[in-house]
């Protein structure tokens, strides 16, 4: 156990950024290097941050002989080649969604993780949130479990603070692949893992970019079906909605942070849950975790199930 832990950034974009940010204002943690593939935004980041040392080659990064853990914010094509150096040099590693760029490479990282014998943890910033608990704690309320509704409608991708070439490609990039993986993995942790059924995917005539439209069916172990509704570049402000519909109640997530719940024949009324910081909350169970105690993170092994899912909705094995 340690008073502060060291830890290794790798990509300075808006998630690089944000967990600099929460890694600065918290007690536990000093981040000690960043790594960027743009020279500049390295230096300007470990300027304004105050962090020691930066790189633009992760692999100078990871001689940082006082690392305790790597943090990954990279594009997802590079999750698995970095992830696999990370793993080599046997750091405890946090790693952006989706896990990998295909499920081969998730399955590589996950035995190269086991093998290390190090933390690995994801990034779903939907369980960390205090809204998490409250809606699975009122999940038993509402009878059985009819159907689960995921809906997510932008009327720009990438949207306006997201304008990065790889958000808008069809090889790594799309809402898909962005947004979707957190509504996947909040539905394997409160109800199990899906099953695709079908799935429709609409693309632009241009075969570089990424998907417009998504349609598909999943059905949780018991039969339970789970629709998604995905749409990008209509007349509509961006709307991300999960909803749970049972037997004596509604729950519904709206666009992240707003829990709204009814009983049989009411209205949903907005629930108050705890404002806390989900960046503060994740590097608690982090910390928990390097302090050899027990953490509520999430593995590669949930991970990859969630990239199993995002592969099939693709229509790829």
């Amino acid at each position: 156990m340690k008073e502060r832990y060291s830890v290794g950034i790798i990509g300075s974009g808006v998630m690089g950024e944000r967990l600099m940010h929460a890694m600065n204002t918290h007690e536990r943690f000093t981040v000690a290097a960043v790594c960027d593939a743009a020279s500049q935004r390295a230096r300007e980041v470990a300027d304004r941050f105050g962090i020691a040392a930066w790189h633009t080659d992760h692999r100078l990064l990871l001689r940082e002989a006082e690392l305790d853990f790597v943090y990954i914010a990279v594009p997802p094509k590079f999750h698995h080649p970095i992830g696999l150096d990370v793993l080599a040099a046997g750091k405890h590693l946090l790693c952006e969604k989706p896990l990998a760029n295909s499920v081969q490479e998730g399955k590589e990282m996950l035995r190269a993780a086991t093998e290390a014998g190090v933390i690995h943890a994801m990034n779903f910033p939907l369980f960390y949130r205090p809204i998490f608990p409250e809606l699975k704690r009122r999940l038993a309320e509402i009878g059985s479990v009819r159907r689960v509704d995921i809906v997510t409608h932008f009327h720009q991708w990438p949207r306006p603070w997201q304008q990065t070439a790889w958000l808008s490609g069809r090889e790594q990039g799309g809402f898909v692949r962005e947004v979707l993986p957190h509504f996947l993995h909040l539905t394997y942790a409160l109800l199990g893992r899906c099953e695709v059924v079908r799935s429709d995917v609409d693309y632009p005539e241009n075969q570089e970019l990424c998907e417009t439209g998504i349609s598909a069916l999943l059905r949780l172990p018991d039969g339970t079906p789970v629709t998604i509704n995905g749409l990008a570049g209509i007349a509509h402000e961006e709307h991300l909605a999960y909803t749970v519909y049972g037997t004596k109640g509604t729950l519904s997530v709206k666009n992240w942070s707003t829990l709204l719940a009814g009983g049989m024949g009411q209205p949903l009324e907005e629930v108050q849950v705890p404002d806390q910081d989900r960046m503060h909350l994740l590097l608690d169970e982090l910390a928990n975790a390097l302090d050899g105690k027990e953490a509520r993170l999430i593995g590669f092994d949930t991970g990859l199930v969630v990239q199993e899912a995002l592969e099939a909705l693709h229509g790829k094995e």
